[in-house]
């Protein structure tokens, strides 16, 4: 399936998680930047709100799409350590890379949030929201973060996956809604017909008109 951009991707979505729509302990989080387009189509539908939760692929120096590890907000830390053994990545180049990202995720935090305080979960129905799985390292990140907030469920909503993270993510999380898992995945690009990067001004731009629509 080719989704025409990460709007109309959300709102497929949007129409596989109806049973969740209206409730109050329901709270749309978006993997900014490329998830935030896809989530705000899906709270808007739910009419449920929309917050961000920063994650941060830690990438391999020489090959940045291939995933070593993630953080995320709350401090969370995960590593991939089947790649960093076939790498041979040293434990120096894991903490550089890990400080530059976290200085990234500091400062984007800053620009979405501002000093809005990070949502609160427990008890909460958190469906977590981003345009594609690829290796999963930051949904990953995302889905340890999250738990440790106790909340009641997490979903995962993506509107493509690669068959073998799909099946790594399906027991960590009480439910994954996904509408393609292609076998030839390659990657979340190519399943989109415009794919442009999203800019830090738009997930600002989408998160405000959130707020006035669920207001």
């Amino acid at each position: 399936m080719l989704f025409k951009d990460r709007k109309a991707a959300g709102q497929v979505l949007a129409s596989k998680l109806l049973d969740y729509a209206n409730c109050p302990d329901v709270l749309v989080l978006a993997l900014p930047r490329g998830g935030v387009p896809v989530a705000f189509e899906i709270a808007q539908a739910l009419k449920a709100p929309l917050d961000v939760l920063v994650v941060r692929k830690l990438g391999v120096p020489d090959n940045p799409e291939l995933a070593m590890g993630a953080i995320a907000s709350g401090g969370v830390r995960i590593i991939n350590q089947q790649i960093i053994d076939d790498i041979k990545i040293t434990d120096e180049v894991i903490a550089r890379v890990a400080a530059q990202e976290q200085r990234e995720l500091e400062r984007r935090e800053s620009i979405y949030r501002g000093e809005e305080p990070f949502p609160e979960l427990t008890g909460r129905k958190v469906i977590l929201v981003d345009d594609g799985l690829a290796t999963g390292a930051t949904m990953w990140a995302a889905v340890i973060a999250v738990r440790q907030k106790t909340p009641q469920e997490i979903v995962i909503a993506v509107p493509i996956a690669a068959p073998e993270t799909y099946q790594q993510l399906l027991p960590k999380v009480e439910k994954i809604v996904c509408i393609s898992t292609p076998s030839k995945f390659y990657s979340v690009g190519m399943w989109y017909e415009d794919f442009p990067q999203t800019t830090d001004a738009e997930v600002h731009e989408l998160l405000k008109k959130s707020i006035v629509i669920s207001h």
